[in-house]
């Protein structure tokens, strides 16, 4: 039995490829609790996946000249999320990058959420999970979302031509509807500007 629960979690993490992040969870429907935690100390031990966190793995991209690549820190995160059962939204720096509003590669990123603030340590990088409230994560998971969160790191002062063009680049495939509903809960003045670069009246 214990050896089909190991099969059976091999299989799902080679299904979803290397790269995927997952923890215990992510394998429930396949086994007790016990038997899919003995399943990936097993598969860990034999270098097959690698534990970044307690409860936390991955099965790593390895590269034909740089061996084992360090684990996508998005990927881990969301991980987490959907572990504890919460939404997340890249914020800060990390945000800005993500959008293409910065160059900036931050040393720590930083999630918002509406489950309880807390920092992972993931190698020698740490991802900062920050409660918000729930206005702030009603656009949580979208474009809008993200660019809020990118624009509000660079602040109003800010947004010159290259980065308005950054932008009208990043929503390039929003409809109208999509920015509309996901952009209500945004400062004005954030509103203003993103309506007027992509033609909407406010």
């Amino acid at each position: 039995m214990r050896h089909s629960v190991e099969i059976a979690v091999k299989n799902r993490i080679i299904d979803h490829g290397r790269g995927w992040c997952f923890t215990p969870m992510h394998f429930s429907d396949l086994g007790s609790d016990p038997s899919i935690r003995k399943a990936l100390s097993l598969l860990q031990k034999q270098n097959f996946i690698r534990r970044l966190a307690q409860g936390i793995y991955d099965y790593p991209i390895m590269h034909d000249l740089l061996g084992i690549i360090p684990p996508d820190l998005n990927e881990v995160a969301k991980a987490i999320a959907e572990k504890n059962g919460v939404q997340i939204q890249p914020a800060g720096a990390h945000a800005a990058n993500l959008v293409g509003l910065s160059n900036q590669v931050p040393g720590r990123i930083v999630f918002l959420t509406e489950g309880p603030s807390r920092t992972v340590k993931i190698e020698n990088q740490k991802i900062v999970f920050k409660k918000t409230t729930k206005k702030i994560m009603s656009s949580a998971g979208t474009k809008e979302g993200l660019l809020i969160q990118a624009m509000k790191n660079l602040g109003k002062d800010h947004i010159d031509q290259i980065t308005r063009a950054r932008i009208a680049e990043f929503l390039k495939n929003s409809n109208e509807k999509e920015i509309r509903d996901n952009m209500k809960f945004a400062p004005a003045w954030m509103r203003v500007i993103v309506f007027e670069i992509i033609g909407l009246k406010p």
